[in-house]
């Protein structure tokens, strides 16, 4: 019986559904968890578990690539070493470890994830949630950035003084669509860079994305 139902949980994780999971946790991880109060020990550790829940979503969502799952496995693991370590003995060297073996992990995941979504084929409702998960983890990834940046220059944003792990990713989301609130502002050459490339990819990202993704439809349709 455990056998049964762990094969047809294996053959779920090599579907397209699982990318509708994937969209699933990231939509807690960015909405639902800063609502409920990141704040102190126990939100920090509540971000850790939906940063956790992440990686196996992602690992879940390319599981019929092996290579990419072990390329995940590998990176996420030793992400999320660094981070439930620098919740035992806080340091900022392991603040900054946590931001960046974080992007590390978010690009990889980010990267299998595209190749999954733009695969040739028909397109269907799984892939179009796909690539919104795609474009969150693209957010998600330059909030990674923005984090490590100000923790190895202070100066680099002015922030207020409420700021916190959770900020980076509404000021991240803020800059990708281009609302911009100014409530955090780049200073530094390097963010100020960074949030005008960010910008561009917001802007960009949907006209590619539907030009490829009815480019896809338009070629099953006609190998049909």
């Amino acid at each position: 019986m455990i056998k049964k139902r762990w094969s047809a949980f294996q053959e779920f994780l090599g579907t397209d559904a699982a990318l509708s999971t994937l969209l699933a946790v990231l939509a807690i991880l960015i909405f639902v968890v800063p609502s409920v109060g990141l704040v102190g020990a126990r939100g920090r550790l509540l971000l850790d578990v939906a940063f956790t829940a992440v990686i196996i979503a992602g690992m879940a969502a390319v599981s019929s690539r092996r290579r990419a799952v072990h390329v995940i496995a590998a990176i996420g693991l030793v992400a999320l070493a660094i981070r439930w370590a620098g919740r035992v003995a806080p340091s900022t060297t392991l603040e900054i470890a946590t931001a960046i073996s974080g992007l590390a992990s978010i690009l990889a995941l980010a990267y299998v994830v595209m190749v999954q979504v733009f695969r040739a084929g028909p397109v269907n409702r799984q892939r179009v949630q796909g690539a919104i998960a795609l474009y969150l983890l693209l957010g998600v990834a330059w909030a990674e950035t923005y984090f490590a940046i100000a923790l190895v220059r202070p100066g680099a944003f002015s922030i207020p003084a409420t700021v916190d792990e959770s900020s980076w990713d509404y000021y991240s989301f803020v800059t990708l669509t281009t609302v911009g609130y100014g409530d955090i502002t780049p200073v530094a050459p390097l963010a100020r860079s960074l949030a005008v490339l960010e910008a561009l990819v917001g802007q960009l990202y949907p006209a590619i994305l539907l030009a490829r993704l009815v480019a896809l439809e338009v070629g099953a349709r006609g190998a049909e």
